[in-house]
C-alpha cells in the first residue's frame, strides 16, 4: 500500500486522535481531583431538567459539564480520522490493493468514543463507583494504545521481527504494565480522591493495595530493563523510551505518596499512566515485523 493513496489528513488526524485520548484522561482526572464528579448530578442531562448546569450547581457542574463537551472534540477527531481511513480504503481498492488495517482501527478509536461516553454515565448514575471509574480509565488507556498502533501502521518504518526471545520478554512486559495500569486504579479507587465526597471507596487499604502497586511496578521496570538489554533497533530505543517514562512516573508516585497525594502531582501522575500505555505499546510493537 503506497502512502500515496492515504488522504493528506490521515497522519495528522490519527497523531491529534492520540492527543485527545490522552487529553481526556488528564481533563477526566482534573473533575476526579477537583470534587466535581457528580457537579452533573444525572447523565445524560446534566440536571433531571436541563442538559446544561446552572448557576446553584456552581463551579463543580462547569468543570463536569466542560469534560462532558469535550468529549464531542474527541468524537470529531475520531470522525475524522475515520473518514481519512474509508477514503485510503475505498483508493487502495480501486487500484487493486488493500488498506484495512488503519480503516479498522480507526474504527475501534471512533466506536470507543460513544462507547466511553455511555461507561462515563453509568459513573456518574453509581455515584462514582470505583469500580466502574477503574473500567473506564483503563478503557481509556486501551484507546491510546490502539492509537500509538494506528501510527505505526501509517508510519512505522519498515523492520524485521525481533529475536522470539525479544518478542516474549516485550509481551511480558506488556502484560506487566498492564498490571500496574490496573492496581494504579484500584489505588485510586481506595484513597481520598473519589470524586465526590460522598462517593463510594473500594474499601481496601490503601497502604497495602499500594504496596502491591509497588511490587507491580518493580517487576514492569525490571522486565523494562531486560528488555534494553537483549533488544536491538528500533525496539531497543522504543524499550529506553519507555524507561525513561517509567522512571519519571515512579518518582512522581513516590513523591505524591511521601507527600498525601496533592491533587497537582496526582493529575500528573494520571498524564504519566497515559504515557505509559502510548510507550508500552510501543515497545511491543516495536519487537514485531512490518513489511511496508
Amino acid at each position: 500500500m503506497g502512502v500515496s493513496t492515504r488522504p493528506a489528513a490521515l497522519w495528522p488526524l490519527a497523531v491529534a486522535n492520540l492527543v485527545a485520548n490522552i487529553g481526556i484522561v488528564v481533563t477526566g482526572g482534573a473533575v476526579r481531583l477537583t470534587g466535581s464528579g457528580l457537579g452533573c448530578p444525572t447523565w445524560p442531562r446534566c440536571t433531571d431538567e436541563s442538559y446544561v448546569p446552572h448557576g446553584e450547581l456552581g463551579v463543580h457542574g462547569v468543570i463536569e459539564f466542560g469534560n462532558r463537551m469535550l468529549t464531542f472534540v474527541l468524537a470529531a477527531v475520531a470522525i475524522g480520522c475515520w473518514i481519512a481511513a474509508l477514503i485510503a480504503l475505498r483508493r487502495a481498492r480501486a487500484r487493486g490493493g488493500s488498506d484495512s488495517l488503519p480503516f479498522w482501527l480507526s474504527t475501534v478509536v471512533a466506536l470507543g468514543v460513544p462507547a466511553q461516553a455511555v461507561v462515563g454515565g453509568i459513573t456518574v448514575l453509581t455515584d462514582l463507583n470505583p469500580w466502574i471509574v477503574s473500567f473506564h480509565l483503563l478503557v481509556s488507556m486501551a484507546m491510546i494504545g490502539v492509537c500509538v498502533l494506528l501510527l505505526d501502521e501509517l508510519r512505522g518504518p519498515v523492520r524485521s521481527a525481533a529475536a522470539g526471545g525479544v518478542r516474549g520478554l516485550a509481551w511480558a512486559m506488556f502484560a506487566a504494565g498492564w498490571v500496574v495500569l490496573y492496581i494504579g486504579t484500584v489505588v485510586t479507587g481506595s484513597g481520598p480522591h473519589a470524586g465526590d465526597v460522598d462517593s463510594p471507596r473500594t474499601g481496601l487499604d490503601p497502604l497495602q493495595v499500594s504496596q502491591l502497586h509497588a511490587d507491580a511496578v518493580f517487576l514492569f521496570i525490571g522486565l523494562t530493563i531486560g528488555l534494553v538489554l537483549v533488544a536491538s533497533g528500533l525496539a531497543r530505543r522504543a524499550a529506553v523510551t519507555l524507561l525513561v517514562v517509567q522512571l519519571a512516573q515512579g518518582a512522581i508516585g513516590f513523591v505524591q505518596y511521601a507527600s498525601d497525594l496533592p491533587v497537582v502531582l496526582v493529575g500528573f501522575h494520571l498524564l504519566g499512566a497515559a504515557l505509559v500505555s502510548a510507550s508500552m505499546t510501543w515497545a511491543v510493537i516495536a519487537s514485531r515485523s512490518r513489511n511496508t
